[in-house]
C-alpha cells in the first residue's frame, strides 16, 4: 500500500528542501499569515525548474473567506492557465457560496481549465455547511482530493469525521488530512483515519543570518521554512507503517 506526504511551502527555498527531504508532493503557497495565497509566477516557474516531485501551488487571490466575486473567478482562471503553462501537475482551490454550499459552478470551470492537471479541494471544505453533501458536490466538480481537518482546527481532532468521509468516499476521491500534522502524531492519524495522503507544513521559523540588525526596530526577522528532519521522520515512519501492513 502506497502513501503520500504532502508538504505546504511557502517560499522557493522550503520547495527545494522539501522536495530533497522526500516529500512526494509540494503545496506551493505564499502568505503564511493568511493561510497561503498564490505565489508570484516568477517563484512557481524557479519552483518547477528546480524539483521533479509533483508541484501544486494555490489558486487563492487573497485570504479571508472562499465567497469569490465573477471578477475574482477570472483572476484564478488565469492563474490556472498560467500554473498549466508553466508545466505545473496540478493546483489547490476551493470556493463557497453564501450558505456554506461548494460552488460547484465556480470549481468546474477552474477544474475544465486547469485539465489535465489535477486539482486539489483545500480546506475551504472545512467551512462547508454539511460535510457530507460537500464531499459529494466536490466528486462532481472533478476534484481528485480534498484537504481537510475534518472541520476542527487540527486533524487530530477532526480525525473522526475524516475516517467516515474515507469510508463514505468508497475511493472516489482521496481524502488527505492536514493541519497539526507532525512526526509525533502522524502514525496515530494513519491509524484512526485509515488515509494514505498526509498534509503538512513541517513549519519551523528560520532566523535570518544577517550579522547586522538594527535593534531599535525591536523585531525579529525569520522567515516560515519548512524543516527537513521533520520531513524525514514523517516519510520514514509513514514508509514503516505502510510496509508492515502490505
Amino acid at each position: 500500500m502506497s502513501f503520500h506526504l504532502e508538504i505546504c511551502c511557502f517560499n522557493y527555498q522550503s520547495a527545494i528542501a522539501a522536495a530533497e527531504a522526500g516529500a512526494n508532493r509540494v503545496e506551493l503557497c505564499a502568505d503564511p499569515g493568511a493561510g497561503g495565497t498564490t505565489p508570484d509566477f516568477g517563484t512557481i516557474k524557479l519552483v518547477r525548474h528546480k524539483i521533479s516531485v509533483a508541484l501544486y501551488p494555490i489558486i487563492r487571490p487573497r485570504g479571508g473567506d472562499f465567497l469569490y466575486l465573477d471578477d475574482e473567478l477570472d483572476i484564478m482562471a488565469e492563474d490556472v492557465r498560467v500554473c498549466r503553462n508553466i508545466g505545473c501537475d496540478g493546483v489547490v482551490l476551493g470556493m463557497l457560496t453564501t450558505d456554506g454550499s461548494v460552488d460547484k459552478e465556480k470549481c468546474c470551470r477552474l477544474v475544465e481549465i486547469a485539465y489535465p492537471m489535477g486539482v486539489t479541494f483545500h480546506r475551504a471544505f472545512d467551512r462547508s455547511a454539511d460535510p457530507f453533501k460537500a464531499l459529494e458536490d466536490i466528486i462532481d466538480t472533478g476534484c481528485e482530493r480534498i484537504l481537510t481537518s475534518g472541520m476542527q482546527p487540527s486533524a487530530i481532532e477532526g480525525a473522526l469525521l475524516i475516517r467516515e468521509l474515507i469510508i463514505r468516499s468508497a475511493n472516489r476521491i482521496e481524502i488527505m488530512p492536514g493541519s497539526g500534522v507532525r512526526s509525533d502524531n502522524i502514525l496515530g492519524l494513519a491509524k484512526e483515519t485509515g488515509a494514505k495522503e498526509f498534509h503538512s507544513s513541517a513549519r519551523l521559523n528560520k532566523k535570518s543570518k544577517m550579522n547586522y540588525s538594527n535593534l531599535s526596530m525591536q523585531e525579529e526577522l525569520s522567515m516560515v521554512s519548512a524543516d527537513p528532519v521533520e520531513i524525514e521522520s514523517m516519510k520514514a515512519k509513514l514508509a514503516g507503517f505502510f510496509e508492515a501492513r502490505q
